[in-house]
């Protein structure tokens, strides 16, 4: 069973979520226009069609026994001894899938097609490698077996290498049609149910104890797009009670945890409950979030220190250079697509999203980088700079082939759906939650809306019909707003627009219908949770940094907030007095090439 979108064919899922109260439109029906989504889109792109197919197949071909095809071996994650290799692929698979799906980008298609149509052969291969039916991966199936012997190196997770190759592959499956992607997929679908099989609840307890990716995502989303109940029994063996039991009430005992090994498990959980109904995985997912995002994150939106959290509140000794890892923000903004679609009532979600995806993700790549490489971390300590550190974190950026991190592998990703979250509806309405250049075909009602925007530089943006109807335009109005206005074809609505709410706009529509949103913007604090003398700046929705050029910082500077003042009318370009000298700020997210303070002591009130 399959749909056509514009000549792209999609697979849609055979059972529906429950328990939704507004729906995303399909990753192609959005695309993004000029601006810098679109600038990181493209060179994200770049890289897409550059990388070598063969290099990308090697550990998997060597694996499995076949012929290397005189392909150079890659570096970093993905070198044939490192010890989860070929967790990367299945990232590019879905970033190529994406990339079809959203530009019509056949180049991007043939790739995934291509590269699936190996790994086929791969797995097609299994007798002559000595591995059961089904597995696919870049490492030996011993390595599971050592897993569930407890036998198995911390340093090694090869179940989550094994969850982004089905990523990829469900992915390819939906988004290009591609029946080898869906042999494939099932075919290690039920490896993974022949391995889990065998062991009883206790025992599968032991074996979650190694981070194990989104396999409870997966393979619940392989439910939904099949239908077929096993994988959602399967699915629901990855529920990882030691860390989901106390979160189902409200605990925090997050202290102390590898941070990216649990938010793909309450992605799961949410999934989960959408799936079969059953409230505890709600809260398990809600109380997580919440958690996560009042007790645990950074100003940036991002949580973490060395890749793990730290006790509830403890932010102002956390301010290091490997803080904010790009992974878990990637799957942070996941969970809360998955939450908002729960309640659309509440901005709460989407004023966290927009928080991360300004600040940390589009900042995460290199914009003079034609491939867009990205960071692994995001540093917060006083005089950081992007592009230096250790090989893979601090602030260095990933390379064509000798890096491979985890967090290169969710750039691609992040960078190739960011349309995905723009917009979403229901039966009768259209909800606006981000600012950017964009077009929505609203097919299912033969309307287009298409928004013009230079947010954040500017605070306005227009939103104009294409069609007819009678439908709700909602407009998320941020909670760090206040007397946002709306006015439609050049006049005052009188539509309430109360911040950290939705404005909703019920009208009979006519093709050129403009609506006009200001969201006014002004300086505010965000402090540390233990510390609140010590701050960082924002400017509506961005965080603002100071500029220190080469200088050596070595302390939080004291910063004169009566002082500080937006110099440029076109672009986010402020100054201020901090330490006693004139500073230039600018948003974080553009904080490249320079020494740069993010949190500050203070004096003085903000003007």
């Amino acid at each position: 069973m399959f749909c056509i979108h514009k000549g792209i064919i999609i697979v849609p899922p055979v059972k529906e979520d429950s328990g939704i109260k507004a729906y995303p439109f399909d990753i192609s029906q959005v695309i993004l226009n000029s601006g810098r989504w679109q600038q990181n889109q493209d060179r994200t792109l770049a890289y897409l069609k550059f990388v070598d197919i063969n290099r990308l197949l090697y550990v998997f071909r060597s694996n499995h026994r076949l012929s290397t095809n005189g392909a150079q071996a890659n570096g970093g994650w993905d070198a044939p001894d490192f010890p989860f290799r070929s967790h990367f692929q299945g990232h590019f698979l879905t970033a190529w899938a994406q990339c079809y799906a959203q530009l019509r980008d056949t180049i991007c298609r043939d790739r995934a097609t291509a590269f699936t149509a190996e790994l086929l052969k791969c797995q097609a291969n299994n007798p002559a490698a000595g591995f059961s039916t089904g597995y696919l991966s870049g490492f030996p199936e011993s390595d599971i077996t050592a897993l569930e012997q407890g036998r198995l190196s911390n340093s090694n997770v090869p179940y989550y290498a094994i969850h982004k190759t089905m990523a990829g592959l469900l992915n390819v499956w939906r988004n290009i049609g591609d029946t080898n992607a869906k042999t494939v997929l099932l075919a290690m679908a039920g490896w993974v149910d022949g391995r889990t099989s065998k062991f009883n609840n206790q025992q599968m307890q032991k074996i979650l104890g190694t981070e194990f990716g989104g396999m409870s995502e997966v393979l619940s989303d392989i439910y939904f797009q099949t239908g077929d109940e096993r994988w959602l029994t399967v699915a629901q063996r990855f529920h990882h009670s030691a860390v989901l039991d106390p979160l189902a009430n409200g605990r925090d005992q997050l202290n102390g945890l590898h941070a990216n090994t649990q938010v793909p498990k309450w992605i799961g959980a949410a999934r989960a409950f959408k799936a079969t109904g059953n409230t505890t995985y709600q809260n398990i997912a809600k109380n997580a979030w919440e958690i996560t995002t009042t007790a645990h994150t950074y100003a940036i939106g991002g949580n973490s220190q060395a890749e793990h959290f730290r006790a509830p509140n403890a932010i102002a000794n956390y301010l290091n250079k490997d803080t904010a890892e790009s992974c878990n923000s990637y799957n942070m903004l996941k969970l809360t697509r998955e939450l908002w679609v729960m309640d659309p009532s509440s901005t709460t979600y989407f004023d966290y999203y927009e928080r991360v995806i300004t600040n940390q993700m589009i900042g995460q790549q290199n914009p003079a980088d034609h491939h867009g490489h990205v960071t692994y971390f995001h540093s917060l300590q006083p005089g950081a700079r992007r592009g230096v550190g250790p090989a893979w974190g601090g602030g260095t950026y990933s390379t064509d082939y000798n890096s491979f991190w985890c967090c290169q592998g969710t750039g691609i990703e992040t960078n190739t759906k960011l349309m995905d979250s723009i917009y979403f509806h229901d039966e009768s309405s259209v909800y606006v939650n981000l600012f950017t250049p964009s077009m929505l075909d609203w097919s299912q009602r033969s309307v287009t809306l298409t928004q013009t925007t230079t947010f954040p530089n500017s605070d306005t943006t227009t939103l104009k019909v294409n069609g007819t109807g009678d439908w709700n335009m909602h407009i998320r109005i941020p909670s760090w707003t206040s007397g946002a206005k709306i006015s439609i074809n050049g006049q005052d609505s009188g539509v309430i627009t109360t911040s950290g709410s939705y404005a909703s706009i019920s009208r009979s529509w006519t093709s050129g219908d403009t609506v006009t949103v200001q969201l006014p913007m002004n300086f505010r604090l965000l402090p540390t949770n233990d510390n609140k003398s010590l701050t960082a700046v924002a400017y509506g929705p961005v965080v603002i940094v100071g500029n220190y050029g080469s200088s050596t910082v070595n302390s939080n500077p004291t910063l004169s907030l009566s002082t500080l003042k937006r110099s440029s009318s076109d672009n986010l370009e402020f100054t201020a007095i901090a330490g006693g000298k004139m500073i230039n700020l600018s948003p974080y997210l553009d904080a490249q090439g320079f020494n740069y303070v993010t949190y500050w002591m203070t004096s003085g009130s903000l003007p």
